[in-house]
């Protein structure tokens, strides 16, 4: 394919998941890709990716279309994008948010915005600020992660789930052909399992059976999948949390198989004491994204009538955890921590 037939995508995020996102769009042959980085960019545009993949194997130097570092804007003889994929974190104690952050490079009407982020209802803000945009829904169940600048440990295979969220201001037609269009786009190099759903939500509640539990738990403790299973927390802790969720997806027009919560306590191979992202984050003192993974399942079953006191306990924890992770990122000593209480601040 010629390089002015490629879809030109932008995608935002260039850590572990968003950098085989775009190597696997390139690797297709059908998108150019412009990849936004921020505290790897320097590394990166000196010496490239090393990327240890399980799908795309070892890649030494690797580049997409283009590197940037900020997000470009459109117009002033600058074309727009095709497609923006948005790979961040998504974390609402931080700015900007993620509509603001990808804002300038999307036509009204005509981009695409694929949301390959965790969580529920993440979609809303982005319909709110795009009315006439098609936005889809992307849910990865890939492993890849960034232990250095530019180094790239990619373990578990890419599958990645593609549906389109309802946006009112777009017709149900054309952003499921635009959802199908980017399931073909995504699986041209064969390396990689894409599928398209015609319910995204399912596969988000499907997902937070485990995002909603073993992440934030593991997150909590800074501990692995592994040492739960070993640990013998799972019956009181880890499955009760599962059912929780289950109950709220129900609640929420979505039955989950009865299967599902095994499934996903059984997913992380225990020889590898697999930390999941959230674990990552709080290790690297990073905040964390638990207001989508854990809050909002949580509202959506308590709104319904759903007991979860389990998973209550878990997004009180996640709030104190992200209020200590705060605290040392801006460098609070023990005494401005009481000034704060003091003033009945967060």
């Amino acid at each position: 394919m010629s390089e002015e037939n490629k879809l030109s995508v932008l995608v935002v995020g260039g850590g572990g998941v968003g950098t085989i996102v775009a190597v696997n769009l390139e690797a297709g042959g059908h998108a150019k890709v412009t990849l936004v980085l921020r505290s790897n960019f320097s590394k990166v545009s000196r010496d490239g990716f090393s990327i240890r993949s399980v799908d795309h194997g070892n890649l030494n130097g690797w580049r997409p279309h283009e590197v940037v570092d900020q997000v470009p804007a459109i117009g002033f003889g600058k074309p727009g994008f095709d497609t923006v994929v948005c790979c961040t974190k998504n974390i609402q104690d931080s700015t900007p948010s993620i509509e603001e952050l990808i804002r300038p490079a999307v036509t009204p009407g005509y981009t695409t915005v694929v949301l390959i982020q965790n969580g529920l209802n993440i979609e809303l803000p982005l319909v709110a600020q795009f009315p006439q945009n098609v936005i889809l829904s992307g849910v990865s169940f890939m492993g890849s992660h960034e232990p250095e600048p530019g180094i790239i440990e990619h373990d578990f295979e890419d599958k990645l789930v593609v549906g389109a969220f309802r946006n009112p201001g777009t017709s149900a037609a054309l952003s499921n052909a635009r959802a199908r269009d980017f399931v073909g786009h995504y699986s041209a190099g064969g390396k990689t399992v894409c599928e398209y759903t015609a319910d995204a939500n399912r596969s988000r509640w499907e997902k937070l059976v485990y995002n909603a539990t073993m992440n934030p738990i593991c997150a909590i403790l800074r501990t692995d999948t592994a040492t739960l299973r070993l640990s013998d927390s799972i019956e009181n802790l880890v499955r009760p949390a599962m059912e929780e969720i289950r109950a709220a997806a129900s609640a929420n027009g979505y039955n989950l198989d009865a299967s599902i919560a095994q499934r996903m306590i059984d997913m992380d191979p225990m020889e590898i004491f697999f930390k999941p992202s959230m674990c990552m984050d709080a290790l690297k003192g990073n905040l964390i994204e638990f207001e989508n993974l854990v809050g909002e399942p949580l509202r959506a079953g308590k709104k319904h009538g759903v007991a979860m006191p389990v998973l209550t306990v878990i997004y009180d924890m996640c709030k104190m955890l992200q209020w200590q992770l705060k605290a040392a990122r801006e460098g609070r000593s023990q005494e401005d921590m009481l000034k704060v209480y003091d003033s009945g601040k967060p």
